[in-house]
């Protein structure tokens, strides 16, 4: 091969220009003994391409998945169980007025309510007359 095509095929090579074709012609070349000098430090990329085409996996591929998690998931879950189990805590019964107050501050309190109901059915009068004062004021407004 020519001198100068190789060295075009390396340059189209590295500018990822290159066809199937010619980058298979370069690892033809490379992989021979008739190598130039200055192109010499080119050579051991394309051998290792060379023997990367070669390898093949041989392992075996299991195409079933295995049924050795649905045990582990199903241990878990036990574990979240039992630990749910273990940390509860029931809400206690709820707590009565009579429980929680003596007699005499729930008679204080209902004596405090109806001082406040009494005042507030006092503030309601005064809005009924307000009404009535609305009323006849515009009686007179609404005349001309």
């Amino acid at each position: 091969m020519e001198l100068h095509n190789i060295e075009r095929l390396i340059e189209k090579y590295f500018e990822a220009t290159t066809t199937v074709a010619e980058e298979e012609m370069l690892r033809s070349y490379f992989s021979g003994d008739d190598v130039a000098p200055h192109l010499a430090q080119h050579a051991p990329m394309f051998n290792y391409f060379t023997q990367a085409k070669k390898e093949r996996f041989t392992k075996p591929v299991p195409l079933k998945p295995r049924k050795q998690y649905l045990k582990w998931v199903s241990v878990a879950a036990i574990a979240v169980f039992i630990c749910g189990l273990y940390f509860y805590q029931p809400t206690p019964a709820p707590v009565t007025l009579a429980d929680e107050y003596t007699q005499e501050e729930i008679e204080s309190a209902k004596e405090a309510f109806a001082l406040l109901a009494m005042n507030f059915n006092k503030g309601t009068e005064q809005l009924y007359h307000l009404e009535e004062f609305e009323k006849t004021t515009n009686k007179f407004l609404t005349k001309k």
